[in-house]
């Protein structure tokens, strides 16, 4: 094994170095703006943060530079009323389809959220968050996702699956 090793080793030394990416600038609220004014180019600043639409909805994003945190946020509904189901499907979404979006509840209200630290938010992270933010707030009551992918080992797929299931053993009538 020594010899593999030794050629493992020669390989990787004489391997031509990747061309590095220069590193994106560190988020602040000036380039969350620029990027967000990109998306749409009827945003408005809102305070320490931006009102924008996507796809159709209303998208609130907040920052707050001194905690180095922002917040996209889409309202869905009153969070009054909501079931036990209800509630318990969010949670199992929040573990597998939502992906970086979640589920939340604050102030009376349910949302569609996506929270991250703001300095290190890269650009293409950004839009493809603010895009399942988008998306679970759009599949609320239907399918629950973020629409890029399902990360394995939760309940979304067999409940997914059900539908499917429910749909086959129907069209077996026909």
């Amino acid at each position: 094994m020594g010899w593999l090793r030794a050629v493992f080793v020669a390989g990787i030394l004489a391997a031509p170095a990747l061309a590095q990416e220069e590193p994106e600038p560190p988020m602040s609220y000036e380039r969350l703006g620029r990027i967000l004014f990109a998306l749409d180019d009827a945003a408005q600043p809102v305070g320490r943060g931006f009102q924008l639409t996507i796809s159709g909805v209303p998208v609130l994003v907040v920052t707050d530079p001194a905690a180095d945190r922002m917040r996209a946020m889409v309202p869905l509904r009153p969070a009054e009323g909501l079931t036990a189901e209800e509630l318990l499907r969010m949670m199992q979404a929040n573990f597998d389809t939502a992906l970086d979006a979640r589920y939340a509840v604050a102030k009376g209200q349910l949302w569609a959220v996506f929270i991250h630290p703001l300095s290190p938010l890269e650009k293409d992270q950004l839009i493809s968050s603010l895009g399942q933010t988008v998306n679970i707030a759009r599949t609320y009551g239907t399918l629950y996702t973020g629409g890029a992918m399902q990360f394995g080992g939760g309940d979304s797929p067999g409940i997914q699956r059900q539908l499917i299931e429910e749909l086959l053993e129907k069209g077996e009538e026909i």
